[in-house]
């Protein structure tokens, strides 16, 4: 058989991927996993420090998701839920409804956390057109929030770089502040957050036209740029904010959900109360591909009249297999209480990150529970800004190659500021958190040395 990675240059089309960078050299291949743990084609391992792309919660090979799998196949492979059930999907709804906050009962499942978002999106469209407010179609998010690719979900990513090549997008999505407060104009040298960031969701609603906004969009911890953690107040005052201007609030928590921050829901670790909840990656570990939106009792409420229909739906949306691999999962969650350990556990990760700091590349590390970002910077003192060409060199020509050859894979992300993405699965412990705070401190180090001579 030729090579793999030889294959993967001619025939397959890697996502978000600069194809021509691998006309010279190998493209990985990742052969299994264990644990904490990836190998490649030729044996080599990683600690898998990004869990896959923030999913595989509790480790690569676990037999009992496989078992699931194999098991739910043989008994039913695939049938729709368009008009009919099946038990898989049944008690993996019943199981989420019991894990969700407040009354958010009515789940919704989609094949990936794309098409969750691009779910509530529609939902809240025709929610508020069964409300008899049919103007009230715009949908709010953050700068440089991610939410996906489909072309809803892509209007409400707020990252310049992945929007452009496909404008004009769909109209009505409005962006407003991240809470980013190592560079932010109005707190950045006080001793707390003036909470702008928040208010500023509500002078956009002003401006638009509060009988126009449908819904707001955010993350519970946004990922790109950074690792955003809310300050304290924020979510109060954004719940606040919605409640006065009859707007509905999503928490996408794609990433949040399931044990990443300590609790099934991102939405519970940071004390709000969201409308709708948008979940997939965790919910099965990544074993299979599953998403999904969970909605308050009082939305769904005009779609139970018996002629109302929510128009959406998807062929592989509540796949017997997927559901029967998610409730695999959902029980070793709770047989090994991972969000117990993550809440055990979160603080040393940070504790060895944070040490990083005396490295001069490193100016800022942010982030709660099993999701951490270093953002790097050419001067610490005045948190200046490095050139494309810097930026390109440091994270794309220095840093991603020695990172890998070293053995860890992370995310050297430069969507916002350059950053250094961490996200291990959430059996991690004190060995993986040593041996990624090594390897960034050689790397980092070497890297600082190196730029600061070119410089």
């Amino acid at each position: 058989m030729s090579d793999l990675s030889e294959l993967a240059k001619r025939h397959l089309w890697m996502h978000f991927t600069r194809l021509g960078g691998y006309a010279a050299q190998e493209v990985p291949v990742i052969a299994r996993g264990e644990g904490c743990y990836v190998y490649d084609q030729h044996g080599r391992r990683y600690l898998d420090g990004l869990s896959g792309l923030f999913t595989v919660q509790v480790g690569h090979g676990r037999a009992e998701l496989a078992e699931a799998a194999r098991a739910q196949s043989e008994t039913l492979g695939y049938f729709p839920v368009w008009s009919f059930a099946h038990e898989p999907a049944v008690t993996l709804a019943h199981r989420i409804a019991q894990y969700a906050p407040g009354d958010l009962n009515r789940v919704f499942f989609t094949p990936s956390g794309g098409d969750a978002v691009e779910s509530a999106i529609k939902f809240a469209r025709q929610y508020w057109k069964l409300q008899g407010q049919p103007m009230k179609h715009k949908v709010i998010s953050r700068y440089l929030a991610y939410h996906g690719t489909s072309m809803g979900a892509l209007s409400l990513t707020g990252v310049p770089s992945i929007k452009a090549p496909f404008e004009p997008l769909v109209p009505g999505a409005v962006k407003v502040q991240t809470p980013y407060r190592y560079r932010c104009n109005d707190c950045m040298h006080l001793s707390g957050c003036t909470l702008r960031c928040a208010d500023d969701l509500a002078m956009r609603i002003e401006m638009e036209g509060p009988d126009t906004v449908a819904a707001v969009f955010m993350e519970p911890v946004q990922n790109t740029g950074g690792a955003f953690t809310p300050p304290d107040g924020y979510w109060a005052r954004v719940r606040e904010i919605c409640d006065q201007y009859g707007v509905l609030l999503v928490s996408d928590e794609v990433i949040a959900a399931f044990g990443r921050f300590g609790e099934m829901f991102g939405s519970i670790r940071y004390g709000y109360q969201p409308d709708i909840v948008t979940f997939a990656k965790g919910v099965t570990s990544g074993y299979a591909a599953l998403g999904g939106m969970i909605v308050s009792d009082r939305l769904a409420e005009p779609f139970l009249a018996d002629t109302n229909v929510f128009l959406q739906g998807q062929t592989f949306g509540a796949h017997p297999v997927s559901c029967a691999v998610a409730n695999a999962n959902l029980d070793v969650f709770e047989r090994d209480d991972l969000c117990g350990h993550v809440r055990a556990n979160e603080g040393r990760f940070k504790q060895l990150i944070e040490g990083l700091l005396d490295i001069p590349l490193v100016g800022d590390v942010r982030g709660d529970g099993y999701f951490l970002a270093l953002e790097l910077v050419p001067d610490k003192a005045t948190r200046g800004l490095f050139t494309a060409e810097q930026a390109e060199w440091l994270l794309r020509g220095y840093l991603s190659p020695r990172l890998y050859d070293a053995g860890l894979i992370c995310r050297a992300d430069d969507r916002g500021e350059p950053v250094i993405t961490l996200s291990p699965p959430l059996i991690a412990g004190e060995e993986e958190f040593a041996f990624i705070e090594s390897v960034l401190r050689r790397v980092l180090t070497d890297a600082s040395a190196e730029f600061a001579r070119r410089s």
